[in-house]
């Protein structure tokens, strides 16, 4: 098929994706993943590490998103600055060293991951939250290690890690809005880590012959940034016309159709 029809399909998924992620609040990640990894397989790109490469195009594209998320609550002062910086110095460790295990993993096992951990992210989509006061809040210790997990399993699946973040800084006492704002304030150090790691663990699979640099695609990349960056802020200004319940357990369904398809894709 033509190069340049991938392209727009491409672009297609970043304006989708970039307003679902508006909409709910949501880093899209575990939307582009499964995504990626069909339209990879289907334009020849990637072969045997088709889901490495999903994962790390799909990490590289959430650095441009977190990082205008981070500034925008960073100028309402919606970020905890001192439990953003304690816990992101874990991230960012927990992160790159998950990349390491990434590219020893078989795809299907990382298929396998991705499509449980997902489910996960259906459950909660379909929950109803409530938050209660937490007479025990960790200290900075329990911050950093939770840091670290929180990392390493975003960098196994792609995520930049809010649908974890948010819940565990709301569980630490945390004002919801600082919650999110918080968490966005982490993302941007978790996409920059796993990018840095998918790309240095990918460095045999590069091939500028087809724009693919370590276990990233760079026309996806460009495509997909550029596009989910536009629709991401009309997301976020539709937020307030629909219920974001309904929205939420529309989410949760697409991430279990998403996640199984590529499953499925990747073991047949």
């Amino acid at each position: 098929m033509n190069e340049y029809l991938f392209i727009s399909y491409y672009i297609a998924a970043g304006l989708g994706i970039g307003l679902l992620a508006g909409l709910v609040g949501v880093g899209g990640g575990g939307m582009a993943v499964p995504i990626f990894t069909f339209l990879f397989t289907k334009q020849g790109i990637g072969h045997d590490d088709v889901v490495h490469l999903a994962l790390g195009t799909s990490m590289a594209a959430m650095i441009f998103t977190t990082f205008g998320s981070m500034k925008a609550h960073l100028r309402k002062g919606n970020v905890d600055t001192k439990m953003a910086i304690r816990m992101s110095v874990a991230v960012l460790v927990g992160t790159f060293l998950a990349t390491f295990i990434a590219s020893y993993l078989n795809g299907v096992y990382l298929a396998g991951f991705f499509s449980l951990f997902m489910l996960y992210v259906a459950f909660k989509m379909f929950r109803q939250k409530e938050y209660h006061y937490n007479e025990n809040p960790q200290g900075p210790l329990g911050n950093i290690f939770t840091g670290f997990s929180i990392g390493s399993v975003s960098a196994l699946v792609s995520i930049s890690g809010a649908g974890l973040t948010i819940p565990y800084l709301v569980q630490q006492n945390v004002e919801i809005k600082r919650a999110i704002g918080t968490s966005a304030a982490i993302g941007f150090p978790i996409a920059l880590s796993g990018t840095f790691g998918y790309l240095i663990n990918g460095l045999h699979n590069t091939d500028m012959s087809n724009m693919v640099l370590g276990y990233i695609y760079l026309p996806a990349l460009i495509a997909f940034s550029i596009s989910s960056y536009l629709t991401t802020h009309v997301g976020v200004r539709l937020a307030y016309y629909f219920p974001s319940e309904t929205l939420k357990k529309f989410i949760g369904i697409l991430c279990v159709m998403l996640s199984a398809k590529m499953f499925f894709q990747v073991i047949g």
